[in-house]
């Protein structure tokens, strides 16, 4: 295996959003993860879901928190809802960056970009194939004395 501490085509950046109503994971691999880009990544969330109000789990990674994000999600019915410090891994999705990251990246040798955006692309697809909904907490979870989400009407 080729050692990676020369990275001469820069590294890619993953942005993701797990929606746990049918256990899939949404992604787009950018060259930057800035706030303009997760502003489009939460544009391409909420033309999947119109009319629905949207809860988007985010840690505390400043473009997160930029001025145009907050306004453009207070604007179109998106809550964004921050973990506490140091607190990711109350976030689901994190989890399933550790498969991804077992799956498709460990024991690997991609070459380009392309190659590596390609094996992460099939595993995703394979993964959403295979989702089931992510709908309960254990009984005993404190999560469910921290949270009040509505009852979803069926």
């Amino acid at each position: 295996m080729r050692a990676t501490y020369n990275r001469y085509h820069g590294v890619m950046q993953m942005i993701a959003a797990l929606d746990l109503a049918t256990g899939k994971l949404y992604y787009r691999i950018r060259s930057r993860k800035r706030w303009r880009e997760l502003l489009s990544f939460l544009k391409t969330l909420r033309a999947r879901w119109p009319g629905e109000r949207l809860y988007v789990i985010a840690d505390n990674y400043s473009p997160h928190k930029h001025p145009e994000v907050r306004a453009w999600a207070a604007d179109n019915d998106v809550e964004l809802v921050f973990l506490p410090t140091y607190g990711s891994w109350l976030n689901w999705i994190e989890s399933e960056f550790a498969a991804l990251r077992y799956y498709a990246l460990n024991g690997t040798d991609h070459r380009t970009h392309d190659e590596q955006n390609a094996a992460i692309g099939a595993y995703v697809r394979w993964r959403n194939a295979r989702a089931v909904p992510k709908t309960s907490f254990a009984a005993s979870s404190p999560i469910r004395s921290w949270t009040s989400y509505p009852a979803k009407v069926a």
